[in-house]
């Protein structure tokens, strides 16, 4: 009879219970305990992250009375500075409309008596006739490298004789279907008057007699002659 021989294996695998496990793991994880120190500290971090105030970064969130001597200045410098800023845009922009009423919109503007002169030109039939149809006609400043008319800059000043009397002066171009022309234009205002008065105002086309749409000086001239006409001779204070 054989004795067959048993084999005893080296090692053995232990079955550990999953319960014993987790009480295992749960006796290993370390705790915290919150003590009166760490309270104190945690409550008292926000008071000291507080940025201080400067010009730069003042948001006005920060009341008045939670500022220092300097963090006031700051907020009061940045505030003066921005009250300044608004001043100077109201400035400028006064200065902006101010010029454009003057210049564009007030009646007694250059460009208001441009407009006025072009539309007496188109509705002259003397010029009609010189130049072509007025729908046709066109004005514009004097000759720059822009191709385009309308950006063509009007030749205008004024200014005050010795006399204080101001004077107006206004240039542009004419053309029509069948000339070219200059017109000139001449406006005063007496001393103490608040109107502009024409002094001339007359249209050149080459080849053509000059065309007057305004002459003071040869209205007076008209005017005196009339007067002379109907005051008569006197003699010996007897008007005959």
């Amino acid at each position: 009879m054989m004795i067959k021989p048993q084999l005893t294996p080296a090692f053995r695998i232990r079955t550990i219970p999953s319960t014993s496990l987790a009480v295992n793991l749960r006796i290993l994880r370390p705790r915290h305990y919150a003590t009166h120190h760490q309270t104190s500290s945690s409550q008292s971090e926000p008071a000291a992250k507080r940025r201080s105030v400067t010009p730069f970064n003042d948001t006005g969130s920060v009341p008045w009375s939670s500022l220092s001597v300097l963090e006031k200045g700051a907020r009061a410098s940045q505030q003066t500075f921005n009250f300044g800023l608004v001043i100077l845009g109201l400035t400028l922009t006064s200065g902006v409309l101010y010029v454009l009423y003057t210049e564009v919109f007030s009646p007694s503007s250059r460009t208001a008596y441009f407009n006025r002169a072009v539309d007496r030109i188109k509705t002259d039939p003397r010029l009609i006739e010189l130049l072509g149809d007025s729908k046709k006609i066109e004005a514009f400043g004097e000759e720059t490298g822009n191709k385009w008319r309308r950006a063509r800059p009007i030749a205008s000043s004024e200014v005050t004789d010795r006399n204080g009397v101001e004077h107006m002066y206004i240039n542009f171009n004419l053309k029509g279907p069948r000339n070219t022309g200059k017109a000139y234009v001449h406006l005063f205002k007496p001393v103490g008057g608040r109107e502009w008065e024409y002094k001339y105002f007359y249209v050149d086309v080459k080849g053509h007699q000059r065309i007057y749409l305004e002459n003071a000086e040869a209205a007076a001239a008209l005017a005196a002659k009339e007067r002379s006409k109907t005051d008569g001779i006197k003699f010996l204070g007897i008007r005959w």
